[in-house]
């Protein structure tokens, strides 16, 4: 007879439900994403859905189709009544008993959930602190897929810190990105906006991507190179880009003040450019897509 135990209670194998058999719960099998709306509206929507397929398609995912999916988050959405929401979902490869080969046919989990988006308004106003940790992640970052134990270690090492977030350093002594999020430099002297290549190293993050489309017209001009951080440190401004909160300030590295430690100037004008596109984009789009 093959036995679980449940806490303190002794089962028949036969008897778990799938929960408990999940891939994504043994193995982190599976992709997700986050996205959310402002004022009824689901932002880059497509934008979500396109790297969510790419990451399906990268760990060999095939259904269900994104079409199904975004029926799905349509309707959440639509019930929900949450005009300012963050909606979480995760496909996993399905659940069998625990064998690193999965069967063929299996059939995948797919879960969401929604609720109230973050408030953002004062780290924005306030900014936030960061500190460094080792970026111990696989070397498939480009998907985003659930396998997050580093990500994990690195925000609570962060949160003991004092800070808000963790700024991920590779073993060549570079800046990938935040354990949550994008991170951006800016060179004042230069009017340059600086953040790393897209790469195998770091996330193709849907509000970098927009970040840079909210620079673009402007004087900044956008560079995409590495920095160290000492290099970080030592430039004008900093900010992270995060789908729940868009734009934050950095207004303190490692323990050391970035300028006078305060959100700055060219921050706030990107703030404004990234709300300013976020109308635009309301204006262009019918409810709720």
């Amino acid at each position: 007879m093959n036995l679980a135990m449940i806490g303190d209670r002794i089962v028949e194998g036969n008897q778990l439900g799938p929960e408990y058999l999940d891939r994504g719960l043994y193995f982190g099998d599976g992709v997700y994403e986050v996205l959310r709306s402002y004022q009824g509206r689901i932002f880059a929507l497509e934008d979500h859905l396109a790297r969510f397929a790419r990451s399906m398609h990268e760990v060999g995912i095939h259904e269900p189709d994104i079409g199904q999916i975004r029926q799905r988050i349509l309707r959440i959405f639509g019930q929900a009544g949450l005009p300012n929401a963050k909606i979480y979902f995760h496909l996993t490869r399905g659940s069998e008993p625990r064998n690193h080969t999965p069967r063929k046919g299996l059939l995948p989990n797919f879960f969401m959930t929604i609720g109230p988006a973050p408030d953002s308004t004062k780290d924005k106003a306030q900014g936030v602190a960061v500190s460094t940790f080792p970026d111990w992640r696989w070397k498939r970052c480009d998907i985003k897929s659930l396998n997050l134990l580093p990500n994990v270690l690195a925000r609570m090492d962060a949160e003991k810190k004092g800070c808000a977030e963790a700024i991920l350093v590779n073993e060549a002594g570079e800046i990938t990105e935040g354990s949550g999020s994008a991170f951006f430099a800016i060179d004042a002297k230069r009017n340059e906006l600086i953040t790393r290549p897209l790469g195998h190293e770091i996330l193709p993050s849907i509000t970098r991507q927009h970040v840079i489309r909210a620079a673009q017209g402007s004087d900044l001009k956008v560079v995409e190179r590495t920095l160290t951080p000492a290099d970080a440190a030592g430039l004008d401004e900093l900010f992270l880009a995060v789908t729940t909160k868009d734009i934050v300030p950095v207004i303190r590295f490692d323990g050391q003040h970035i300028r006078d430690g305060k959100p700055g100037f060219l921050t706030k004008f990107l703030i404004d450019r990234f709300a300013a596109l976020v109308c635009q984009d309301e204006k262009t789009k019918t409810p709720a897509s």
